[in-house]
C-alpha cells in the first residue's frame, strides 16, 4: 500500500483552505492523503457541511475513498482513484459557498480524462467567500488565459441562511498547465458595475449602482458600464431569501481585477455601493495585475504548472501564504512571496510540471 502524504491541517491560518488545496493535489498526483488538525485554529474546529461537500466533490471526481469524513471531524484519510468523471451534481445542504467547493474541484477537473459538466447547489453570494460574479468574471477569465476551456453560469441565486442557489458549468481538461507571468498591468479599458437584489424593492440595486458609479467618477474613472438586476419571487432564478450585493470589475486588456460587497440589514444601499467603490479603488491604486482574492487562487495552478510562474498581487494575505505552504509540503516545490503581509507582493513559484496521465 502506498504511503499516505501527511499534512498538519493547522499549517498557516489553519482553516478550510488547507483542506481544499490538499485534496485537489492528492487527487491530481494520485497519492493518498492524511490531513489532521483540520481547522484547528477556528472557533469551531473540524469539518463543516461546506467542507464535506468539497471532500465529496473531489471524491466523486476521482472515484476515491475517504474515511472519517463527518461534521466535526478533525482528520480524514483520502485515497484517490482515476479522474474519469464526466458529470457531477453536488448539494451543500446549506448556504455553504458553491465557489469554495469549486476551488477544490476545478483543479482536479483540469486533469480529468474528458470534458466534465458540474452543477452545485448552495450559496452563490456569501460573506467571506468569492461570489458567483467574481468566480465567473475574474477567476474563470484567468483559467482561459492559461489555456483551460471552461464556462460557468448562474441558475438561481442563493443567500444566507437557506442558500438554495445553483450554478452549473464545465471544464475541458489539459495535458499540462504552462507557467504564467503577471507582473505588469496595462491601461484600464473598462469598469463594470453589477448591482443585484432578490426579494427587495427595485430602488435598492439602483441606489447601490449609482453611489458606486459616482464615487468612481470622482476619481476620474469614466469608462463605466452599469447593470441593475432585480429579482422578484415570481422569477425562477430568484433566491429563497432576500439579499443584495454589488460587483465591480476592471478590465485591463488580457487581465481583470474585481471586488464585491454584499448588502447587510440596516446598512443603506448608498453605503454598500460606496464601500464597493473604495475597495475597487484600493485594488486599482496598487498597480498590481492580480487582486487580493485571485492571489491565493493562482497558487495551486502555478505549483502544478511546468516552469516558473511569477505574479504581483495587490495584497499578500494569510490565505495566499497558506496555499503556498501546502503546495510546498505536498509537491516539494520551491516558492516564495517577496513582500509584507497586508501589502503588495511578488509571488514566485517553481512548478512541479505535473502531466495529465488521463490524456494520452
Amino acid at each position: 500500500m502506498e504511503r499516505f502524504l501527511e499534512l498538519d491541517g493547522s499549517i498557516g491560518e489553519g482553516g478550510g483552505q488547507v483542506l481544499r488545496v490538499a485534496l485537489a493535489i492528492s487527487a491530481i498526483i494520485g497519492r493518498p492523503l492524511h490531513v489532521y488538525n483540520i481547522r484547528k485554529k477556528r472557533s469551531n474546529p473540524g469539518l463543516r457541511n461546506q467542507h464535506l461537500t468539497a471532500v465529496r466533490a473531489v471524491q466523486l471526481a476521482c472515484g476515491g475513498e475517504v474515511r472519517n469524513a463527518h461534521v466535526g471531524s478533525t482528520e480524514i484519510f483520502f485515497s484517490p482513484g482515476r479522474i474519469t468523471v464526466d458529470s457531477l451534481f453536488l448539494d451543500t445542504g446549506t448556504a455553504g459557498s458553491t465557489s469554495l467547493v469549486l476551488q477544490s474541484l476545478i483543479p482536479v477537473l483540469c486533469f480529468a480524462k474528458a470534458r466534465t459538466q458540474f452543477r452545485i447547489r448552495g450559496g452563490t453570494n456569501n460573506p467571506n467567500a468569492p461570489t458567483f460574479e467574481y468566480f465567473q468574471q475574474i477567476f474563470f477569465h484567468f483559467l482561459r488565459t492559461i489555456g483551460v476551456e471552461c464556462g460557468l453560469r448562474l441558475l438561481r441565486r442563493g443567500f444566507y441562511p437557506r442558500g438554495g442557489g445553483e450554478v452549473e458549468g464545465y471544464i475541458i481538461p489539459v495535458k499540462k498547465i504552462s507557467a504564467f507571468s503577471l507582473t505588469e498591468r496595462p491601461q484600464l479599458t473598462k469598469v463594470s458595475i453589477h448591482a443585484y437584489t432578490s426579494r427587495l424593492p427595485a430602488h435598492v440595486s439602483k441606489r447601490m449602482a449609482e453611489s458606486c458609479k459616482q464615487r468612481l467618477q470622482a476619481e476620474d474613472i469614466t469608462v463605466i458600464e452599469t447593470r441593475e438586476e432585480v429579482l422578484t419571487e415570481s422569477m425562477h432564478n430568484c433566491a429563497i431569501d432576500p439579499g443584495a450585493g454589488i460587483f465591480v470589475a476592471g478590465e485591463f486588456d488580457t487581465i481583470r481585477i474585481g471586488v464585491d460587497k454584499l448588502g447587510e440589514k440596516g446598512v443603506p444601499a448608498e453605503k454598500v455601493g460606496q464601500e464597493a467603490a473604495e475597495s475597487f479603488l484600493k485594488e486599482y491604486r496598487s498597480g498590481a495585475p492580480v487582486d487580493t482574492h485571485l492571489g491565493d487562487m493562482l497558487v495551486i495552478y502555478a505549483a502544478l504548472a511546468e516552469g516558473v510562474s511569477t505574479y504581483r498581487v495587490s495584497t499578500l494575505t494569510m490565505h495566499t501564504l497558506t496555499s503556498i505552504e501546502v503546495c510546498k509540503a505536498l509537491l516539494e516545490i520551491k516558492a516564495s512571496a517577496d513582500g509584507e503581509l497586508g501589502g503588495p507582493a511578488t509571488i514566485t513559484i517553481h512548478g512541479a510540471g505535473i502531466l495529465n496521465k488521463n490524456i494520452s
